[in-house]
């Protein structure tokens, strides 16, 4: 049974989504980041960087447990596990890995930059909001091109790749995003969506999220919290 320490977050629901379509047991553990529970010095035993999510799977590839976290090396692992999710030959597993890199490195946090600045930032910096707007765009561009050519991200299987970007792009509207003008990403979204694993991942721990309106989760988030030395 592998333990899973999370929050319904896009990153969170690449790690359920991946579980559920795996089938292996898991056990979700929430870490409420708005009242600051990744800063515990028990989750920061298994994420150091006090982000989720984290796991730890009692059956490593040596027998003994494995706590892991970062969701992008969560998903290979996982998806190495059962040996599916990430291409059969070398080619295809590399082609899948340099599109799990691209959104773990673009994707994911410039669309966060732009929901912040858009949303959540206390001060609406037009240059922020515009830099990371235009950036959004630009990468919906990008993901929208890849598309056109092939059913899924890396190609014509579905894998992590189209498992890690899927969660950040159910927020669109906060992310200045108009599907219109991406019609090849509107016809993946929706058929990833579709899925009946995808519809089970993002709906766990869902029911425990609420609008980050507090000062305080404000502050444990994007404040003087996230940033204590620990």
């Amino acid at each position: 049974m592998i333990d899973v320490y999370s929050w319904p977050t896009p990153n969170g629901h690449k790690i359920h989504i991946l579980l559920e379509e795996c089938g292996l047991p898991y056990r979700a553990h929430a870490i409420d980041i708005g009242a600051g529970d990744q800063f515990t010095p028990e989750f920061l035993a298994i994420s150091p960087n006090n982000k989720v999510p984290a796991i730890v799977d009692p059956n490593g590839p040596d027998g003994k447990p494995m706590s892991l976290f970062e969701s992008g090396a969560i998903l290979v692992y996982l998806a190495s596990k059962v040996n599916r999710f990430l291409g059969d030959t070398d080619r295809e597993k590399f082609n899948v890995l340099q599109w799990l890199m691209w959104q773990m490195g673009g994707f994911g946090p410039m669309l966060g930059q732009a929901h912040h600045f858009r949303i959540y930032a206390p001060e609406k910096i037009e240059y922020g909001i515009q830099r990371y707007s235009n950036e959004a765009a630009r990468l919906y561009g990008v993901l929208d091109k890849q598309l056109s050519q092939h059913r899924y991200i890396a190609g014509d299987s579905y894998t992590i790749a189209d498992i890690a970007t899927f969660p950040w792009t159910r927020s669109t509207q906060n992310q200045g995003i108009d599907w219109a003008r991406y019609p090849h990403a509107k016809r993946w979204h929706d058929e990833i969506a579709a899925r009946t694993a995808v519809q089970r991942g993002v709906q766990v721990l869902a029911d425990l999220r609420r609008p980050l309106i507090d000062d305080k989760a404000k502050a444990v988030l994007f404040g003087a919290e996230q940033y204590k030395a620990r």
